[in-house]
């Protein structure tokens, strides 16, 4: 169970995610394909929720109590809504499962999430469409470790 547990914190981790987490688990840790990708799906989707349920509550207690995180707040939202908001219009909830989806860096859980808070995306309807995300990215990781050819 020790390299369950490791491999469900690696898949926290905002660098590695789950594609980081599958191929450690499955050949350095030598798990069972489904325990790999079980518990780096679960990983990720523990990081989100954790994401979607606080990092309001944080950036409102900064913001509050700082000048600065106040100031940085209204920037980075401002600027984000502002270079984003006609692509998230466009394509709404697909874009956050696409750009979740995509094991690419800086893609992923983490950034997906990140998104959901800066457009204001209510939790009970980021979630779903992020776990969606994470269970595509896990299955296309574990297909690209396992060296499967797709096409």
């Amino acid at each position: 169970m020790f390299y369950e547990l490791q491999t469900f914190l690696i898949a926290m981790t905002p660098i590695f995610e789950l594609r980081g987490s599958i191929p450690i688990a499955l050949f350095q840790y030598n798990l069972s394909i489904n325990s790999a990708f079980i518990f780096s799906v679960l990983g990720n989707i523990f990081s989100s929720i954790i994401i979607l349920l606080f990092l309001d509550k944080v950036s409102m207690f900064l913001s509050q109590k700082s000048k600065l995180f106040n100031k940085f707040f209204e920037w980075l939202f401002s600027r984000t809504r502002r270079k984003h908001q006609k692509k998230y219009e466009k394509f709404k909830e697909l874009f956050l499962v696409i750009f979740v989806a995509i094991p690419l860096p800086v893609t992923g859980a983490w950034t997906g999430s990140l998104c959901a808070f800066l457009f204001d995306i209510p939790f009970k309807k980021s979630f779903p469409l992020i776990s969606l995300g994470i269970i595509i990215a896990g299955i296309i990781v574990t297909i690209i470790s396992l060296g499967i050819k797709i096409i």
